[in-house]
């Protein structure tokens, strides 16, 4: 099924598709051509209003708030089976809108529907308990509770994804969400939404918005009807979510940006090593929050290693990402394409050189291209080691010892993904141990399921998504005390 050309998408608000209050429109770019390709409406202060009002209303009263978890478990599957029928264009939008690779999108997105079966599946399992307490005559238990109303705030980066594991356990624990869309490409999204209203979910338990910050970024996340902030994104900005959850202190999570670092040691199999910096820096064009883009290599492998990532990077394509033949596509915006090019920059007025890469692509004149670019640093001071691209780029720092390699790792403000790659069982599990971050892969990179959690700490953020604990995550705990004896009550002014 082909994406139809000059779209315009609504806002999907209590079960409406609407334009959004103030009128106001944007147009979103094809990255791989620079030119828009289709509007979307965007939210108001008043619209963000009703999504809220209406999420609320649905979690209090009407069908949802009735429903059993059983029949809420039943809604995730049918939804999990609706995205794998709709797959290839809600894949195709995502590449069209934000310039990542449509067999990654596209198989990404298949991969997705598992985590709602996965949250699907746990649904009906969320138990309250039975106290021991110790005071007489008293019976207690505990009963799990939706935790309330959530804003949800996805990015334009692995957006299928980033909304599963936030929508998969809140649905699952019986909350209502209002999901913000990015704004640089919110239209898989906003078409995701007619998926929502064709798996039969009631009115105002999920609503699909966008728009720009002042308008319903900030009006939704310090909302005071809002009881849960889920936020994807930049650190900058979480800093304002933040200081915006003061208004109605909201429980809120925060998945942010990444400086991985990737450690290979001299008995590692370089193959594996290579194909994982490769997998973990050029996948998705770099625009990945767990991309690996600090490499530090044993010394004595460190230039047979870089030949070795040289000659696979040789035979990379770079070019349309609709094309199943091509490996690398666009960056989603100009801007990321100009911050590439001044760290660069200044890498190489600080020491660095550049192995190969470090420019546009000569042969594609349109559209936000960057070749895949290694960069050989002489120390870890280099401004490529330390900011975050958001690009397929890669620095390699050598270090001679497993303690520096441990200590150049953990030097970063970031603490999302890790990598290891050793044949040294032992080292595999002494070192990983020692890496400050949430995620660390050994002998592999950019792996993930929907049974394993998912999240940093530091700047990095706070909070895991996907596994088990994430439902409990969207739970609040109820205690109910029942005086179970016949005699009443004690005079409060009696002290036993």
């Amino acid at each position: 099924m082909a994406v139809d050309q000059n779209t315009h998408y609504r806002l999907y608000i209590d079960g409406q598709w609407r334009e959004g209050a103030a009128a106001q429109t944007m147009q979103t770019l094809n990255p791989a051509t620079g030119k828009p390709w289709a509007s979307f409406a965007c939210a108001s202060p008043s619209d963000v209003d009703d999504a809220v009002n209406a999420a609320q209303a649905a979690l209090f009263e009407g069908e949802w708030a009735n429903l059993n978890a059983t029949a809420r478990g039943k809604l995730l599957y049918r939804l999990a089976d609706l995205i794998d029928q709709n797959a290839e264009i809600l894949g195709e939008l995502e590449t069209r809108d934000s310039g990542k690779l449509a067999v990654e999108t596209v198989g990404q997105t298949r991969y997705v529907s598992d985590y709602y079966r996965y949250f699907a599946g746990l649904a009906d399992k969320i138990e309250g308990a039975t106290l021991p307490i110790d005071k007489p005559d008293m019976h207690v238990y505990t009963t799990p509770t939706p935790i309330g109303v959530v804003a949800a705030i996805v990015p334009w980066n692995a957006q299928m994804f980033l909304t599963a594991t936030k929508l998969g356990p809140a649905l699952a624990a019986g909350c209502t969400i209002v999901l913000k869309a990015s704004e640089i490409s919110p239209c898989a999204m906003l078409e995701f939404a007619r998926l929502i209203d064709e798996a039969g979910f009631p009115p105002g338990v999920v609503s699909v918005i966008t728009g720009d910050a002042t308008n319903c970024a900030i009006p939704l996340t310090s909302n005071k009807k809002v009881d849960r902030i889920a936020f994807t994104g930049g650190p900058e900005t979480a800093r304002h979510v933040v200081r915006n959850s003061a208004e109605n202190f909201a429980v809120t999570t925060l998945e942010l940006g990444g400086k991985s670092p990737i450690i290979v040691f001299d008995d590692a199999n370089l193959e594996s090593a290579a194909n994982g910096l490769i997998a973990g820096n050029f996948g998705a064009s770099g625009q990945s929050c767990v991309a690996g883009s600090r490499a530090f290599v044993h010394r004595s492998i460190k230039d047979e290693l870089i030949a070795k990532i040289k000659e696979k990077a040789g035979g990379i394509v770079i070019g349309d990402p609709l094309e199943a033949n091509t490996h690398v596509g666009p960056l989603c915006t100009l801007a990321q394409v100009e911050r590439i090019e001044a760290t660069l920059s200044t890498a190489k007025e600080q020491g660095a050189s550049i192995v190969f890469g470090g420019k546009r692509p000569a042969n594609l004149k349109e559209g936000f291209y960057f070749e895949p670019t290694l960069v050989d640093c002489p120390d870890t001071a280099i401004e490529t080691q330390t900011v975050e691209m958001f690009g397929p780029v890669m620095s390699i720092v050598a270090f001679d010892t497993e303690a520096e390699a441990i200590a150049m790792a953990n030097d970063s403000e970031f603490g999302l993904g890790s990598g290891v790659f050793t044949e040294n069982l032992a080292r595999a599990h002494r070192v990983s141990a020692k890496i400050r971050s949430g995620i660390c892969w050994v002998n592999t990179y950019r792996a993930i399921s929907p049974i394993a959690p998912f999240g940093g700490i530091n700047q990095s953020g706070y909070g895991r998504e996907a596994g088990m604990q994430s439902v409990q995550d969207y739970i609040r705990t109820k205690t109910t005390w029942i005086n179970i004896s016949d005699d009443p009550m004690a005079n409060p002014f009696v002290m036993r």
